[in-house]
């Protein structure tokens, strides 16, 4: 890469200058970006900023990276930085990061420069970037798959936190012969944010859910069905609740809340894992908080979350479990269409070295009727 001045969508990526230093400096003691960046000096001063103008970025490009500042095209003020890091000259391969300050979020500078600097150093040769995230920087995440970055793993324990605290990294990656355009997603975002029949709404997961999340996984009669029966900790239950999307960003599972639609209340969960993505097949799983148990609502969120299955993943089969003799959850299934398939003998470990057995059902587009008492 050479350091000149690259038009983008909206953007321009430019050196840094002096005249850069109030906002380089605004911008890198938002609390965000301290939160994502722990290497950032905190507080982030004056001196910082101009170190980073006058020795940190010359230092990155004299090492073979590339280092620019996220401009306005129409007034020049920053907006952001995005750069070429750790460069493989030998394998063609550099990572590359971004920030953005927070009067330019929202607007997709991120990603449009991303696939302005993604695309010039495709042009110069380099044939693989790849870009790292933690799991529960989701923006980041959307940004990535937005500019054609695709989820490849996870590094475990390979970011440190500015406490000390180790975190995992996940990896995304995008090839210089990728197809242009946002990377594929096998679990689309819900539309409007939301499924919903006027009773019950699901909604993603978030943080916000941790208390009842909680609650409700610490139920006797739950904590008997989970593999191990151990009641979950909860900072176990909120670490979830923060890095939930973020496995529906990378295909794996839409995790969702189940709420009362008149009072806005928790009622509990429901799920759909793409466990076998090839065969266009998913499984549902579902749960109530007690106060919230023989109402119907149950039925209503397996019955929605099926729908947007059939129409929006594109699935051909979805398929559910439970517990041998769990009664109330068949009968759950049975009136969202669901159809008895068979006993699965051993499917779950007991706990004491013994294994109990499942009832197994499935469904299809068709089976998927209006159902009496459940609209």
């Amino acid at each position: 890469m050479t350091p000149e001045t690259i038009d983008g969508p909206g953007i321009r990526l430019r050196l840094s200058r002096l005249e850069d230093i109030p906002d380089t400096m605004a911008a890198c003691s938002d609390p965000l970006v301290q939160r994502f960046l722990p290497a950032l000096p905190s507080p982030y001063t004056e001196a910082d900023a101009r170190w980073w103008i006058t020795e940190g970025a010359p230092a990155a490009w004299a090492s073979g990276g590339a280092v620019y500042t996220i401009a306005d095209r129409e007034t020049d003020r920053l907006l952001g930085t995005v750069g070429l890091n750790d460069p493989a000259p030998s394998r063609q391969e550099a990572g590359i990061g971004y920030w953005v300050a927070p009067w330019a979020r929202g607007r997709g500078v991120a990603t449009a420069a991303t696939q302005t600097l993604a695309d010039r150093a495709f042009a110069n040769g380099i044939r693989r970037l790849e870009l790292l995230t933690v799991p529960e920087n989701i923006a980041s995440q959307r940004v990535a798959l937005a500019a054609g970055f695709r989820p490849e793993g996870v590094r475990r324990l390979a970011s440190r936190g500015r406490d000390g605290e180790r975190a995992d990294l996940l990896t995304w990656a995008r090839l210089a012969d990728d197809p242009p355009g946002p990377a594929p997603r096998l679990l689309p975002d819900l539309p409007d944010g939301r499924l919903t029949d006027g009773v019950v709404e699901l909604r993603p997961r978030g943080p916000q859910h941790t208390e009842a999340m909680y609650h409700l996984q610490t139920q006797p009669e739950l904590v008997a069905v989970l593999v191990p029966p151990e009641p979950p900790r909860r900072a176990d239950v909120e670490r979830n609740c923060r890095e939930v999307q973020s496995r529906w960003l990378r295909d794996q599972v839409a995790n969702l809340v189940i709420i009362d639609a008149r009072s806005g209340v928790t009622a509990g969960f429901c799920q759909l894992v793409l466990d076998s993505p090839q065969f266009q097949q998913g499984m549902i799983g579902y749960g109530l908080l007690p106060a919230w148990r023989g109402l119907g609502y149950a039925t209503r969120a397996v019955r929605l979350l099926a729908e947007w299955g059939f129409t929006e993943v594109r699935l051909g089969r979805i398929w559910a479990d439970t517990h041998a003799g769990n009664i109330a959850s068949e009968r759950v299934l049975g009136r969202a269409g669901f159809r008895r398939e068979g006993r699965v003998r051993g499917r779950f470990p007991a706990g004491d070295g013994h294994r109990t057995d499942s009832t197994l059902f499935g469904l299809l587009p068709g089976d998927l009727t209006e159902a009496p008492g459940t609209r």
